[in-house]
C-alpha cells in the first residue's frame, strides 16, 4: 500500500471512530432539592385513583433535560450504537420533534449512552411542578393547557418541535403534552399509599412502567402534572418518548 493510500485509509478510520463518538449536547436544568406534595387531592374530580393520596415527598438535587429527546438526537444514538430507528409515525420523523415509538429499554439505553438516566417518577413530578419555584399550576407552567402543551385539542394529531410552548417555572419545556415520557419506576396503581417520603424510586414490581405528561393524541386533562399511567416496558407507543436526568456531581 502506498503512503498516499495508507494516509487516506487512516483518515477514514479515525473519522469513523470520531463520528461514532459524537453525542448530542444535552441542555441540563438543575433542580434544587426540596419537598412537595405529590399526587392529587381526593376531592379533585379530574383525578384518577392512582394519583391518590396526595402525600409529602422530599427530593434531592438533580438535573433534568430542558427538552424531550428529539428525533435528531435519537438518530445520532442509533448511528453510534448501530441500531435501527423505530418505525416512523404517519407524518414521518422530523428532527426537531420529540422521538416517539420508543420502548422503556430504548429510553434507558439512550440515557446511559448520554451519561444520564431516566428520572424517577417523583423527580419528574417535582420538576414538572416547578420544583421549589412552583406556583401550583395544574399543568407544567400554567393553568391554561394551550399555553404550555400539545394535546388532542390543539396538535392536529401529531408531535411538534420541542420548546414551542411556554416553559415552566424552571425553564423546562413540554412536560405537559407533545410526547408521553418514560420514567424509571415500575407502575403500581396504589403505590402512593405506601411509598417512601424520601426520594422514592417506585415499587419493586409493577404492571409495566410509568408514563408521564400526556401527549399530542390524548385529552388535555391527561397533561396535568399529577397524572400517571402504566405501560408495558416493551410497548413502543405511538406518542411515547422521554427526557433524561442525571445525578448532581
Amino acid at each position: 500500500m502506498s503512503k498516499h493510500y495508507f494516509l487516506v485509509f487512516l483518515f477514514l478510520c479515525v473519522s469513523s471512530i470520531l463520528y461514532a463518538q459524537v453525542k448530542p449536547k444535552t441542555d441540563w436544568v438543575r433542580v434544587e432539592g426540596g419537598s412537595f406534595m405529590m399526587g392529587c387531592e381526593e376531592s379533585d374530580k379530574e383525578c384518577y385513583p392512582d394519583e391518590q393520596p396526595k402525600h409529602k415527598v422530599n427530593i434531592s438535587t438533580f438535573e433534568i433535560s430542558r427538552y424531550e429527546v428529539t428525533v435528531g438526537e435519537y438518530k445520532m444514538f442509533c448511528k453510534a450504537t448501530k441500531r435501527s430507528m423505530p418505525s416512523p409515525p404517519p407524518y414521518g420523523f422530523i428532527d426537531s420533534h420529540p422521538i416517539v415509538y420508543i420502548t422503556w429499554q430504548d429510553a434507558m439505553d439512550y440515557a446511559k449512552w448520554i451519561g444520564g438516566r431516566l428520572p424517577t417518577e417523583a423527580e419528574w413530578e417535582f420538576a414538572a411542578k416547578g420544583g421549589i419555584n412552583s406556583k401550583g399550576y395544574t399543568y407544567s407552567g400554567s393553568n391554561n393547557y394551550d399555553e404550555v402543551g400539545w394535546c388532542y385539542e390543539n396538535s392536529s394529531n401529531q408531535t411538534h418541535p420541542i420548546g414551542q410552548k411556554l416553559p415552566n417555572e424552571l425553564g423546562i419545556y413540554d412536560m405537559s403534552g407533545n410526547a408521553w415520557e418514560w420514567v424509571g419506576d415500575n407502575y403500581e396503581i396504589f403505590y402512593y399509599k405506601t411509598s417512601p417520603s424520601i426520594n422514592p424510586k417506585g415499587p419493586m414490581k409493577g404492571l409495566g412502567k410509568v408514563n408521564r405528561g400526556g401527549c399530542f393524541s390524548f385529552d388535555f386533562n391527561l397533561m396535568r402534572t399529577s397524572h400517571r399511567r402504566g405501560s408495558g416496558e416493551n410497548t413502543a407507543g405511538f406518542g411515547t418518548g422521554f427526557r433524561v436526568a442525571r445525578d448532581v456531581k
